[in-house]
């Protein structure tokens, strides 16, 4: 992906146009320009000079876009507009005023004049165009861009407000030249100056608020210091903070910000995160400990070193998030893109209609000019190019303010419409951090499971390995150790195979005492996990594990439910352990026994009702991530599960789920109120600028539809920032969306066992069969137990099933 600077567009017709013309050139899949930030991000392998001549063909110019450091990415983001629209303003005010007081005020309002000006109209007609003609020159961009955008075929709103403009001036010029005697009442040369007057003030309302629709970005950038306090050869100095390197030891004393992302080797603090997570309430930080730039250091003093910095830092991930999604487009904005595109023609051609229909209706030629005039500078393509990605631009921004960063304009709009939220249960719903609860069995069992967990990563064995240190226990050596995904592991201990994992992974290993199995069913209903462990054919007994659930959880899942969404738990703990857990933070349905490359089925199926959003944060949830309409990674997560989602949460608070979604549906408000008002707003003015309703008294002059015209971009553009007022963790103004309730499937499973499977790759091979098969939901294969068990939604014959494997080269031994 390139992005790059376009330079010379005013409207949405210029975009529209660059967008085509880009599309056209060989190499490139992908194009969109955005009217806002004046940038363009281009996909495909065309070359860069072939994307920036064809911008240059179509009447333009482009650069591509650097990284750059700090003041660079200010200075793009600065607001050059403002300050020389003012000026323009002003130098146009003070020559429009003296051009209205010769033009209207004496003839209108009777205002004095010198006796000489009062014996020769020549003169005053002759003033007032000397005067128009240095308005028309201070505003020669309108001129430049309009009349260029003819020559290329590609006429945008500058174009419209040229014509309109000129128009009005070479007939007043004819009208000077041909009728000496009573004509000031005809002329049009302050019509001609006042729109261009009017246009330049609108102009320069909209620059100024656009500028506004970065603040955001602005203000993230401004967070991270210029300059750090680095130790080289054992002296302090202070260097630019783009000189700094990963591994560079730097300094940070009470009260500094942090340059970039370390890990503190000296000191002990408390570090104000608030900028980067929202979060109020500073947190103490020692040895150990990993910080962040442009987070602040509030007492104490740190001795860090550098692990991430430049652009790898976490705060220029943030920054590169917002920026890239501000430069996407949103789908809904198709239907504006198709219209500009056509817009200013017709619109030029309505205008020349409504001028030669006027003439055979047997009107003037003044009042045939004037309705033809209002036409071109009433219309207004801004409005409707403008109307989605300022909407897009502070949102992004207000999502930034608050720890929610969307990757996409399209996640922005589709997080939205979701119908369902699938919740991984681990690290998201609950703490990730599972904690020894139980206890049944004797020390033996306690030893054994603590040399078998050591060398496994999943929570559950941290959870039992922390319990064992806390013991000072030293852990048996171990031989021929193996992990089989989702059900358990086992390793020899002093020549003996000990096993831990789920009953059902245990059977296969030993006989459960009814007993052990009584003391686990009481466990889930707790919300426990029961882990069984066994030595050779003997059961040593339970260890039971508890996730806590986060403060949260349950209010964020009351929030979803009453915003009209259906709440899914996903979980590969046991049914009742589940739904313990479920019961206990309220999700409309559990999904339990999900093994972990099975959530991606689950997610396929979920889809069939409604959009999908799918939260998570672990490498097995990745898959589901991608599948899912919108992937939704808390920002603990694995940087896999960040990679794959569309919407980031740093916080990893669940409640910045339905706070992303109430977002969303904000943001599409807007975009639909500016949508409508920029249709409804060409769609009324346009008619009534043509004389539609002439018959009924109600005309519009050129002076006044360029002020309608001004208006409309600014009353867009000022609609969008009102998303800064809004609180998106507030739910007193959710609104419950109407959707179909998800009747929970009746699952049904088999238990195929199969010969014939050696690897990893004939297990994907079988996995992918059966998973086509119309009616499964998921399959979880293994090679090394020789078995497939498949979950369907609907029934499906053994006969159907025993064929497609045998057709692949594999055999069928039973099917339970």
């Amino acid at each position: 992906m390139k992005e790059y600077s376009i330079n010379g567009m005013s409207c949405a017709a210029c975009s529209a146009r660059v967008e085509k013309a880009v599309l056209s050139v060989a190499g490139v899949t992908d194009c969109s320009v955005n009217l806002l930030t004046n940038s363009m991000i281009v996909e495909g392998t065309a070359s860069n000079k072939a994307i920036i001549a064809a911008v240059y063909n179509a009447g333009y110019t482009a650069s591509q876009k650097e990284s750059g450091n700090k003041a660079t990415k200010l200075d793009a983001l600065a607001d050059k507009d403002t300050p020389l629209l003012f000026k323009r303003l002003i130098s146009s005010l003070s020559v429009l005023l003296i051009l209205m007081y010769f033009s209207m005020g004496h003839i209108m309002w009777g205002f004095p004049l010198p006796e000489f000006f009062i014996e020769n109209p020549i003169v005053i007609g002759v003033l007032q165009m000397i005067l128009s003609l240095a308005i028309m020159v201070i505003n020669y961009k309108f001129f430049k861009n309009g009349f260029k955008g003819l020559i290329h075929r590609s006429p945008n709103m500058d174009t419209l407000v040229s014509l309109g403009s000129a128009a009005s001036f070479i007939y007043s010029l004819y009208i000077l030249i041909a009728r000496p005697e009573n004509f000031l009442h005809e002329l049009y040369f302050e019509s001609a100056a006042m729109i261009l007057v009017l246009i330049t003030l609108g102009k320069l309302l909209e620059a100024r608020s656009k500028g506004k629709t970065t603040n955001a970005l602005k203000s993230l950038l401004n967070l991270t210091p210029k300059t750090a306090n680095v130790i080289r050869n054992k002296t302090e100095i202070n260097i630019p903070v783009e000189e700094l390197r990963k591994g560079d030891i730097f300094v940070i004393r009470a009260g500094d910000s942090i340059p970039v992302d370390g890990i503190i080797i000296e000191g002990h603090s408390a570090v104000d995160e608030s900028a980067l997570t929202g979060e109020s309430i500073p947190i103490d930080k020692s040895v150990g400990d990993t910080i962040s730039g442009a987070t602040i250091n509030r007492s104490g003093y740190l001795k860090c070193e550098a692990t991430r910095v430049g652009e790898d830092t976490t705060i220029s991930q943030i920054i590169k998030m917002v920026s890239d999604a501000s430069a996407t487009k949103a789908p809904i904005s198709k239907v504006a893109d198709k219209v500009s595109g056509v817009f200013v023609p017709i619109v030029i051609a309505i205008a020349f209609a409504v001028l030669i229909l006027w003439l055979i209706l047997g009107e003037t030629v003044g009042f045939a000019l004037t309705r033809a005039v209002s036409v071109l500078v009433i219309s207004c393509p801004c409005a409707l190019g403008l109307a989605t990605p300022v909407a897009i631009m502070v949102g992004n921004g207000k999502g930034a303010k608050n720890a929610v960063l969307f990757k996409t304009a399209t996640s922005l709009e589709i997080a939205g419409k979701t119908r369902i939220v699938a919740l991984d249960k681990t690290g998201t719903i609950t703490k990730g951090e599972p904690e020894v609860t139980d206890i049944i069995g004797s020390n033996e069992l306690i030893q054994i499971a603590y040399s078998l967990e050591t060398k496994s990563e999943h929570p559950i064995a941290k959870a039992i390995v922390k319990y064992g240190e806390e013991l000072k226990l030293n852990a048996l050596k171990t031989t021929d150790f193996e992990i089989f995904s989702g059900g358990g592991l086992s390793a020899k201990i002093n020549n003996e195979i000990c096993c831990g994992g789920n009953s059902d992974f245990i059977n296969h290993y030993a006989t459960i005492p009814s007993d052990l199995l009584e003391n686990s069913s009481k466990l889930a209903l707790e919300g426990k996990t029961a882990i069984f462990f066994s030595k050779g054919k003997t059961v040593l007994g339970i260890i039971a594990v508890a996730d806590s659930i986060k403060e949260d959880s349950a209010k964020s899942v009351t929030e979803l439910k009453n915003m009209g969404i259906q709440v899914v738990m996903l979980t590969g703990d046991n049914k009742i352990t589940a739904e313990a857990i479920g019961k206990q933070v309220g999700v409309n349905e559990v999904i339990a026994e999900v093994k972990p490359d099975g959530k991606e089925a689950i997610i396929r199926s979920l889809q069939k009702h409604g959009r999908v959003a799918m939260v998570g944060d672990g490498i097995n949830d990745a898959p589901a991530l991608t599948r899912a309409d919108i992937g939704i990674a808390i920002g603990a997560g694995t940087d896999v599960a960040i990679d794959a989602a569309d919407i980031v949460l740093v916080n990893s608070r669940l409640s910045d789920v339905p706070a992303a979604i109430r977002l969303s549906r904000a943001t599409l408000r807007i975009i639909h109120q500016n949508l409508f008002w920029a249709f409804i707003y060409n769609a009324i003015c346009i008619p009534v600028a043509a004389g539609a309703f002439a018959w009924a008294g109600l005309t519009l002059n050129p002076m006044l539809a360029a002020a309608a015209m001004s208006l409309s971009s600014f009353c867009v553009v000022t609609n969008a920032l009102r998303l800064n007022l809004y609180n998106i963790h507030s739910n007193k103004k959710d609104k419950k969306i109407k959707t179909v309730q998800r009747k929970e499937e009746k699952l049904m499973e088999k238990t195929i066992k199969i010969e014939g499977m050696m690897c990893p790759h004939c297990e994907a091979r079988v996995k992918t069969l059966l998973e086509e098969l119309e009616g499964v939901s998921a399959a979880v294969v293994s090679h090394i137990e020789g078995t497939a068990v498949v979950t369907m939604s609907s029934p499906i014959a053994d006969e159907v099933i025993t064929k497609l494997i045998t057709d692949n080269g594999y055999k069928v031994i039973e099917i339970l």
